[in-house]
């Protein structure tokens, strides 16, 4: 220890930490139980404070382990993720699903509206993914039931927005706006006031403006949607039966059970709380080897055990807890997102369909009023986006999404143009930019196309975007995450954008919202169908 610091080894890596925050004796770690009322959540945050980073929020029950407790702010481990939330929310006991709890929201004043509208961008980029090894079966079985997060909409006359505030007061700080018929993901309520996120953005909003229903748009009587099935010659769980032998991904949090057999030493022979694992060993989504294989455990592991189970052939099993981001999904979920029938007549959803080689056929006066404007280099671009779109058969509201996720809505540095080689370079979808030197990469790209105005390199990076998937005829979010072609073809999965599951899925709450703002397009939706 020196200056206050203390240089330590843990899980064979070694480094500093600041000595105050070690300690000789072991913390206390309890379990409690979120209680709220039934119809709120929790927040867990980044920092104890009501400024910190929203990380999730916890519903009515859930166990979460406290690591301490300081003033008003417990210290807290839940659903996979560590952060601060208000223990007086917080019950030795876990509450009953019927009972009065304390909201988890202060009072406030009505929010207002304003007149001004809000842009979107949407997610193009894939997961993470990860490889598994297997013991010496291969066998699947069911997983829980996958769980849909809850989307409202914002409902306020037509020319107006709702104000997101960053706390649920009308003094508060506006976050952003959200124009009539923004789709938006709900977490809780209290007091008036809805706990929300839409464009990347969470706070709150005047629960009064919002809508279970899909509010109807100014556009929606004129704007020109198609829909044509394409038919494959594989039955729905031959398809999950593929996407299977490669470990799919999910950053779903299921209950996953190791055999006893893999672990080496347990801290207790009765009632063990950790375990170290020998060798490799699968952790599954149940107890026994007829479940799916969430994730392995290499040798050396130490595991939190939450409980011990029986399976059903006798073999005794541990209940563990996985702090692990991305999991293998379970067949249940992969079989949920593979089927169109889940998302094909949801307002939202199938925009996974929507048929991306076809053109917007956009005004452009309208997108750079209602969407680009404000976008710093972006703003006025309206017009090299549709002949982008036009020169390279790709949507043009799929282009502007893409952009205003990579460039910041027309902020970063590579957008609003880099010297390299004595050459101003420009790049608008972040091709090149790779996460050691993305100004330099990207720039180094740029500098090869000949990107030299902001013209340039939006439709010249269209090109590049088209080229892999679009133009390879997987051009929809849905095939692009599954290519069902290649499957019914050739019985393997191949050739996908990202390896998450819920994907496509996710991408298209905010292309909805960029289509929300116009009165005038058309789009075409391309709806997979499988053999009974």
């Amino acid at each position: 220890t020196t200056n206050g610091w203390s240089k330590v080894t843990v899980s064979g890596k070694t480094g500093y930490v600041e000595s105050k925050y070690l300690s000789t004796t072991k913390p206390v770690v309890t379990t409690k139980y979120v209680d709220v009322d039934e119809s709120s959540s929790l927040i867990l945050r980044s920092t104890a404070s009501e400024t910190g980073t929203i990380l999730t929020s916890l519903k009515r029950g859930t166990s979460v382990t406290v690591y301490s407790t300081a003033g008003d702010w417990a210290k807290v481990e839940a659903n996979g993720k560590t952060g601060y939330v208000h223990s007086k929310y917080l019950s030795l006991t876990k509450p009953s699903t019927s009972s009065n709890t304390p909201s988890t929201s202060s009072t406030t004043n009505n929010n207002n509206t304003s007149s001004s509208s809000n842009t979107n961008t949407a997610s193009t980029s894939n997961s993470n993914s990860s490889s598994n090894v297997t013991e010496n079966d291969h066998s699947d079985s069911n997983s829980t039931t996958t769980s849909e997060s809850i989307i409202k909409y914002v409902n306020v006359s037509n020319g107006s927005s709702l104000n997101m505030r960053s706390t649920p007061s009308s003094s508060a700080s506006i976050v952003t706006k959200l124009a009539r018929g923004t789709a938006v993901t709900f977490y809780s309520e209290a007091n008036g006031w809805s706990l929300v996120s839409a464009n990347g953005k969470t706070g709150y909003v005047n629960s009064a403006y919002l809508s279970s229903t899909v509010v109807q748009l100014p556009g929606a009587a004129t704007a020109k949607i198609s829909k044509v099935y394409e038919a494959y010659n594989i039955t729905l769980n031959d398809a999950v039966n593929i996407q299977m032998k490669v470990n799919p991904q999910t950053d779903k949090k299921y209950s996953t059970f190791i055999s006893s057999s893999a672990f080496s030493s347990l801290n207790s022979s009765t009632n063990p709380t950790q375990g170290v694992v020998s060798g490799t060993w699968n952790i599954r989504g149940g107890a026994g080897t007829n479940y799916w294989v969430v994730a392995t455990a290499k040798n050396g592991t130490t595991l939190k055990i939450l409980s011990k189970v029986k399976a059903a052939d006798g073999s005794t099993w541990y209940q563990v807890s996985l702090d692990q981001s991305w999991v293998n999904a379970s067949p249940d979920d992969v079989k949920y997102y593979l089927d169109p029938n889940n998302f094909s007549s949801d307002a939202i959803q199938q925009l996974q369909f929507l048929k991306l080689s076809t053109s917007a056929n956009l005004d452009p006066a309208e997108v750079n009023e209602k969407i680009l404007a404000g976008k710093g280099i972006l703003a006025g671009k309206a017009a090299a986006f549709i002949k982008a779109g036009q020169t390279y058969g790709i949507n043009e509201i799929y282009l502007i999404a893409h952009a205003l996720l990579e460039t910041g809505k027309g902020t970063s540095d590579l957008a609003n143009g880099v010297s390299y080689k004595g050459v101003t370079v420009y790049n608008m979808y972040g091709i090149g930019a790779y996460d050691n030197d993305p100004t330099t990469g990207g720039a180094a790209y740029a500098y090869s196309q000949g990107w030299t105005t902001p013209e340039k390199a939006i439709i010249g990076g269209a090109a590049f975007i088209a080229k892999d998937f679009i133009n390879a005829g997987q051009d929809t979010l849905y095939k692009m995450r599954w290519n069902p072609n290649a499957a019914a073809a050739s019985n393997t999965a191949t050739h996908q954008y990202a390896t998450d599951i819920g994907w496509a899925s996710k991408q298209v709450q905010q292309i909805y919202n960029l289509y929300s703002l116009l009165t005038s397009y058309s789009l075409t939706l391309d709806i997979p169908t499988y053999k009974e």
